[in-house]
Order: C-alpha cells, then sequence, then structure tokens
C-alpha cells in the first residue's frame, strides 16, 4: 500500500509540472506575439548584436604621441586666435520682454536642417523687434511627414522645447501654441500671412509687419529660404546679433534622445583618446545642379543633376543656363572638392594613413561610391551608421506608426490567386498596352536616386520617403554635434541649392564662436582646383614641391580663410561668421594677436575680467619655434599614399626623428613668415 501511495503522488507531482510547464510556455508564446504586435519591425529585431557598432579601428600605432611638433602642427590650435572667447551677453541697456505684447508671431519653417538652424534665431530676433510674443516655430519638415512619433511633434521633434523657452525668458516672451480662438482662426484661414524672402530687412518688419500685428493681434510668418532677417544689421542693433547668438549657441540644444546618441558617438570616436577630422563632403543633387556641377559625374548621374538644373530654371531658382562647362566651374572654384581630392589634401599635409575621418553632412550624391577613393587612402573613414546600432537609432526616432506602403504586402492566398487567374481566362477582349514613356528610364546600380523621370517635374514623395526626410534632421543634427566638436574640420563646400551658406557654414561659424583656436581648414577652392590640375595625370605621384605648396595653402585657409569668411560668407548668413559682435579678447593676449584679431576681424571688445581663461604655461616664443619645426618635412606625408607602410610603428618612430633632424635655420625661416602673417 505503501509502494501504490508513492507512485500515484510522484505521477500527480509530474503532471502539475507538465501542466505548469505548459502555461509558462503558453504566456512566453503570448508575450512573445504582444512585443511583435507593439513594434513596427519584424521580431528579429529584438535581437541585440553582439558588437555594439560596426566599426573596428586600425591603428599604425596605439601609442599616440602628442607631445610632437608634428602633432602641434596637424591637431594643436591656432594659436593666433587663442585670444578670442565667446561672449554674446547683452552689452547696453537690456529690458525683460514686457507682459504686454503686440501680438503672436506664428511661424512655420521650410527646409532642410541648416535653413531650420539658420532661421529659429532670426525668428526670435524679429519677435523682440516687433514686440510679439514667438509661438514654437513649426518645422514643416516633420508635421508634412507620415507617421513619425507622436511622442515629438514639430519643433520638439529636433529640440528642447523648455530649454528653448528658459533660455529666451529674458529676451522674448515664448509660448508653445496660440490661443484657442487664434487657433481656430488659423485653422480656417482666417489670420494674416505673410511668406517672408530670404534676408529681410528690419524696415520691412516695422513698416509692413508690425501695423498688420498691431491690427489683427496675430500674423503668420512662413519662412521658405532659411533665413527671414538680413545677415548684417545697423550698428544700433548690434545687441539683435547678439541676440542671435544666444539663441544659436545656448537656446537651441537638441532633444535629449539626440543629445544622448550623439554623446555615445563622440565617445566611439576617440578610442585610446586619439583626435579626428570632420568632413562635410556638401555634394547634394541641389548644390551640385544650382552650380552647375553636373559634369563632375558619370552616366546617371549627371542626368540626375541635369534634370533638377532644368526643374530649378524652371521656377526661377537658377537664372543661368542648362548646360555648363562644369570644368571651369571647378576651376573656378564653384564646385565642391571630391572626396577623393579632400584626400589627397590631407596626405599631403602629413595626415597619416589611420587618421579617423568622420563623414558628416548627410548624404553624399552618388553613394558610397564616391568615398571609395578615401576609404583607399585612410582606413579609418566612419560616419553615424558605423558607429550606432539600428536599435539605437530607432530609439531616437521614437515609436512610429504603421502604414501599408511601409509595411510588406502579404502575398496573396491560393484562392484569391484562382480567381484572379480565372478571370483572366474569361475576358474576350484583349488589354490596351500602356503608352511608351516619353522619355527612358534609367536605374542607378545602387539604388540610390534611381530614376530619371518622364517629364521635367519631380516624383512626388512617397510615404517613407516623407518620413526618411525628417530622420535626415536627427541624422545630420548628430553629424553638427560630432563636426564642431571634432580636433579638425574640413569642408568639402559650403554652399547650398539655393546658393546660400550650408551646413558647413554654420559648423564652421559655431566653431568660430565656441572655440576659435580650434583647427578649421577653409582652403580656397579656386586654388586648391588648379593645384589639383597640376597633377591631374600623377595625381599619387607629387613630389616635394607640391606637396610643400599644398602645406602652404591649406596653413593660409586657416586664418585667411577666416579673414575671408567674415566678407563672403557673413553678408549671407550671420551664423556663419558671428565675430566680432559676439567675441571678446582675453585680456592676457600676446601682442602680436592684437592686429589680426582687431584689424582683420574686427574684435576690440575686451573680456570681462573673470573670463581671463588660463595663461599658458609654456613660453611663447618657444612654443612658436616647436609648432613649425617640421613645415618642411615632408616624410610625415607617407610619401605620397603607401597603405599601411611597412615596419608599422617604425616608422612612426621615423617621422619623429625626422622631424627633429630638421633644418633648423628652415624652420626659423617659417617661424618668421607666420608671425609676420601674423602683424599684417
Amino acid at each position: 500500500m505503501k509502494g501504490e501511495g508513492k507512485v500515484f503522488f510522484l505521477k500527480s507531482r509530474m503532471k502539475w509540472i507538465g501542466l505548469l510547464g505548459l502555461v509558462l510556455s503558453a504566456f512566453s508564446l503570448l508575450v512573445h506575439f504582444l512585443l511583435a504586435g507593439f513594434t513596427d519591425d519584424s521580431i528579429s529585431d529584438y535581437s541585440i548584436p553582439v558588437t555594439l557598432f560596426s566599426w573596428r579601428p586600425v591603428f599604425d600605432n596605439p601609442r599616440f604621441n602628442r607631445h610632437t611638433p608634428l602633432y602641434r602642427r596637424l591637431w594643436g590650435p591656432t594659436r593666433h586666435v587663442e585670444s578670442l572667447l565667446p561672449y554674446a551677453i547683452p552689452r547696453g541697456y537690456h529690458s525683460d520682454p514686457p507682459a504686454r505684447t503686440n501680438g503672436f508671431v506664428f511661424v512655420r519653417i521650410q527646409g532642410g536642417f541648416h535653413e531650420i538652424r539658420n532661421s529659429i534665431p532670426d525668428v526670435v530676433a524679429v519677435s523682440r523687434l516687433l514686440n510679439a510674443t514667438l509661438v514654437i516655430p513649426e518645422i514643416q519638415s516633420t508635421t508634412s511627414s507620415k507617421g513619425i512619433s507622436s511622442q515629438f511633434k514639430s519643433f520638439a521633434y529636433l529640440y528642447n522645447e523648455e530649454h528653448f523657452m528658459a533660455s529666451l525668458a529674458n529676451d522674448v516672451r515664448v509660448v508653445k501654441t496660440l490661443p484657442k480662438n487664434l487657433k481656430w482662426a488659423r485653422r480656417k484661414k482666417q489670420i494674416p500671412s505673410f511668406k517672408v524672402s530670404y534676408g529681410s530687412s528690419p524696415y520691412y518688419y516695422l513698416h509692413h509687419v508690425l501695423p498688420v500685428l498691431i491690427k489683427h493681434s496675430v500674423v503668420e510668418l512662413v519662412v521658405p529660404h532659411g533665413g527671414c532677417l538680413q545677415a548684417i544689421l545697423p550698428t544700433n542693433l548690434e545687441d539683435y546679433q547678439r541676440l542671435r547668438c544666444r539663441v544659436a549657441f545656448h537656446a537651441l540644444q537638441f532633444r535629449k534622445e539626440v543629445q544622448e546618441l550623439s554623446t555615445k558617438v563622440l565617445q566611439r570616436l576617440r578610442p585610446l583618446g586619439r583626435p579626428f577630422i570632420a568632413y562635410d563632403p556638401g555634394m547634394t543633387r541641389e548644390a551640385l545642379a544650382y552650380h552647375g556641377c553636373a559634369e563632375l559625374f558619370q552616366d546617371v548621374h549627371t542626368e540626375l543633376i541635369q534634370h533638377k538644373r532644368a526643374w530649378m530654371i524652371k521656377r526661377g531658382i537658377v537664372k543661368g543656363k542648362l548646360s555648363v562647362d562644369s570644368a571651369e566651374q571647378r576651376l573656378q572654384g564653384l564646385c565642391p572638392l571630391m572626396p577623393e581630392e579632400v584626400g589627397i589634401l590631407l596626405r599631403a599635409y602629413g595626415y597619416s594613413w589611420d587618421t579617423i575621418i568622420y563623414v558628416a553632412g548627410g548624404e553624399v550624391f552618388g553613394g558610397q561610391r564616391t568615398l571609395i577613393p578615401l576609404h583607399g587612402m585612410f582606413e579609418n573613414v566612419v560616419d553615424r551608421t558605423s558607429l550606432s546600432t539600428g536599435w539605437e537609432l530607432a530609439k531616437m526616432y521614437g515609436r512610429e506608426s504603421k502604414h501599408k506602403d511601409i509595411r510588406p504586402k502579404t502575398p496573396p492566398s491560393v484562392e484569391e490567386e484562382t480567381k484572379h487567374d480565372s478571370s483572366k481566362s474569361i475576358r474576350q477582349r484583349p488589354q490596351p498596352l500602356p503608352p511608351p514613356p516619353a522619355r527612358p528610364k534609367y536605374y542607378n546600380i545602387e539604388g540610390w536616386w534611381g530614376w530619371v523621370a518622364e517629364s521635367d517635374n519631380e516624383p512626388e514623395n512617397t510615404v517613407i520617403e516623407l518620413r526618411t526626410n525628417a530622420h535626415k534632421l536627427l541624422w545630420e543634427a548628430i553629424d553638427y554635434v560630432v563636426s564642431v566638436e571634432a580636433d579638425v574640420f574640413v569642408p568639402g563646400f559650403d554652399r547650398d541649392g539655393k546658393g546660400h551658406p550650408s551646413f558647413a557654414s554654420l559648423v564652421m561659424g559655431h566653431r568660430l564662436y565656441q572655440s576659435a583656436s580650434a583647427k578649421t581648414f577653409r582652403p580656397d577652392r579656386k586654388q586648391t582646383a588648379m593645384l589639383l590640375e597640376e597633377i591631374r595625370d600623377h595625381m599619387y605621384e607629387a613630389n616635394h614641391t607640391w606637396i610643400a605648396s599644398v602645406r602652404k595653402l591649406l596653413k593660409k585657409s586657416i586664418l585667411e580663410g577666416l579673414v575671408e569668411s567674415s566678407k563672403r560668407s557673413k553678408a549671407f548668413s550671420f551664423l556663419s561668421h558671428p565675430v566680432p559682435e559676439c567675441s571678446c579678447i582675453k585680456r592676457d593676449h600676446r601682442v602680436s594677436n592684437v592686429s589680426l584679431i582687431e584689424a582683420d576681424l574686427g574684435v576690440t571688445h575686451r573680456c570681462p575680467q573673470g573670463m581671463d581663461g588660463a595663461v599658458r604655461s609654456k613660453d611663447n616664443k618657444n612654443a612658436e619655434k616647436e609648432e613649425d619645426l617640421d613645415e618642411e618635412d615632408l616624410s610625415s606625408s607617407g610619401f605620397f599614399f603607401g597603405h599601411k607602410e611597412s615596419g608599422g610603428s617604425s616608422n612612426s618612430n621615423n617621422e619623429t626623428v625626422n622631424s627633429e633632424a630638421n633644418n633648423k635655420e628652415e624652420g626659423q625661416l617659417e617661424d618668421q613668415e607666420e608671425l609676420e602673417g601674423g602683424e599684417r
């Protein structure tokens, strides 16, 4: 009896264990299917990759010496502008915004990332000029997109609303939405609207917009071209320039998710504490079409650029002819520097094959194929996709709604296919063929811009393209943060598809404001094109004389390019060159720097006592001599493009030996030239 009782007990126990296992399995499956239905993507997206991101850096020598003359020449600060500090605080009487204003200004901003960023400071300045309450601007790229995350709407999709409002509390009254009655009137299109042209004057706002604002208590401003206030303002409005700086460089903070991913990308870019270069090719289809650079490409890419140019001519954006000599445009400096050309310049200047280069500024026209030569010269060429995971990007996008043309279509059932086949057999009359297209279609092998339209009109954006346009704002936000913080920045082009300053111009302006001494090359594209033309037939076999010319050109571009941008770029965009209005001179400056900063850049205001900064411990004269000791040493160029030079770390040792063994007299002459250049 006891034995039978034990057997019965064991059997019942096993049954309960089996039942519990079935219940847990059913629960697990239920949770699994709920998660699969919750996300837009497939279940496989929940799998965590083994590697956090795809890039694995390759270096010749893991140890990186920061105390050599070569390092100071390639990565060190520009000492002639070290005394320049950011100072955007009002310098005269500055009143707080009144409790009662003239009315509300509602703004819709069209365009891409750089146009949005260029417009918002202008909108704030205009609101203060009109004594108006600013409604948080609406970003059209997000509101016209379909299916982006409902967590973030319009302005909040890109920027931190709360920080924006708090930062401007002493300058402009900012509210999130219009009052209910005005919101209803706007929906019925019953409020006055102004489509503002690029660079409108203060006179326009005070004499055309202000009377309407006072009468109706609200106006709508549509900003289509990225910038609604003229770049250079009268002297009596100089504090409005500093307001623009406070908005652009302090109030416009990216939302938390974008900022966090940007910080992660920056951390991953600095393995073993190495510096890196940020490079913006500036090669967008619109910019290439506007400036007539179609023949720099081949095949379908030329056709696509020309199609876009024809579309621009039809709408009055471009005033010139459809067919333009691209080679002549390039020699005049009106076309972007190709990635291959930028790679040659950097190698000639002395950057080694294992230098980290971050490609910024959104998509490059022509796809990755255009970047192949740059990858061939530098091992560590990366972008945001190789430094982040799909999961991290999805987290930044937020939860996005489902759409029929985004989700893969399910195949038809057997019954539907049978029914379709039978209906085809019943038809007696044959169906007519569609008419042939007016122009043939071409397809790019890579699938990028894989069409040439049959008419002069650009095709309508699909839902997924609208969503991608919104995502591009976030991608370029990451690129912007990385480019501003980079040790060196190199622009391939600084004009957009309307001839205005582009993404690269805003980056250079932010770097000039935040850390003026950070190395930023601003090469003269005309002189650069002439130099490259000299070795067009033997581009990878340049001689010592040519390399010395490139180094001299790039070295001059750091300071002379800065002075040139004050004349050229600033006339179109204040944020591309916010000096002297938003800067001051450190009190512990050197006498040799004063002439450049005061005479050429126009900065005369001395920084307050608390902003003096730390005085450098090294003797200035010794530091100056050390910086250029290897200026004429051409061994650091890897003469010329040997990929992984044989000898590995021994090569880097040889570089140091060669630098130290440089001709002392040549080094002193180079020093004297630079000092004379600073005293102009």
